[in-house]
């Protein structure tokens, strides 16, 4: 029992450590902070209050259960990779099986796609930071559900408070669906500028789209062009 107990101990260490590289961590403070205040998560996703680092945070999304299902399928979280102060954010909707086996966001066919889109805009994944609505895989790669989305969005909130960047960029309708709270096809979102709580958000296709779609790229590329333009860093 002892020795299952440390095995299972071990693993969540290991994960852990892995979501604080995925997040930018370089380093951990000598004088880590008291977990004994930490008030608990209640069920129903609180909003977010003040903001926590990075590395507290990823700690946290590792150890949350709030989705039971999700919670009892995944086989880590991913909690997002990239730059902490980026002024630009990637946010997609949920892991896929690739995600959830290496811990990091966009690192299957889609994400290929979308590293080929950054270095169009002459990015790299060490430019921007990539992030999703969900932190844990559902079964089968199906869309969050509201109350996913909605256990899940004081982990997103925190992040962007975290990393305070000036712009987002939305792949896909699920991640902008829920971050700008609207029920607009991508296809109505895409091509303008949105506000959220200060931020321009630009809206495009998920790369796992533009895979089975490619007459879409043209599009995601006018609304990266858009995007780059409000950044001040036009492309041609």
């Amino acid at each position: 029992m002892a020795q299952k107990k440390n095995t299972r101990l071990r693993s969540q260490l290991v994960q852990t450590l892995e979501s604080f590289h995925g997040a930018g961590v370089q380093q951990i403070s000598k004088s880590p902070r008291d977990f004994t205040n930490v008030p608990p998560v209640a069920a129903g996703a609180p909003t977010a209050s003040e903001p926590v680092s990075l590395e507290i945070l990823a700690a946290e999304v590792a150890a949350c259960k709030l989705c039971d299902e999700l919670a009892g399928t995944r086989t880590q979280t991913v909690f997002g990779v990239g730059n902490p102060q980026a002024r630009l954010c990637f946010l997609g909707e949920a892991p896929g099986v690739d995600e959830d086996r290496l811990g990091e966001p966009f690192v299957g066919r889609g994400g290929q796609l979308l590293d080929k889109i950054l270095a169009a805009c002459h990015l790299s994944r060490q430019d921007v930071y990539i992030l999703n609505v969900l932190k844990c895989r559902p079964p089968g790669n199906r869309n969050p559900t509201p109350s996913e989305a909605h256990a899940c969005s004081h982990f997103l909130q925190q992040q962007l408070q975290c990393i305070q960047p000036e712009f987002i960029c939305c792949l896909g309708a699920v991640a902008a669906q829920n971050l700008l709270n609207t029920t607009e096809a991508i296809g109505r979102l895409r091509g303008r500028v949105h506000d959220y709580q200060g931020i321009n958000v630009v809206c495009t296709y998920h790369p796992a789209y533009l895979l089975r779609t490619p007459a879409a790229k043209q599009l995601t590329w006018d609304d990266m062009k858009l995007l780059m333009r409000e950044m001040g860093t036009p492309v041609d």
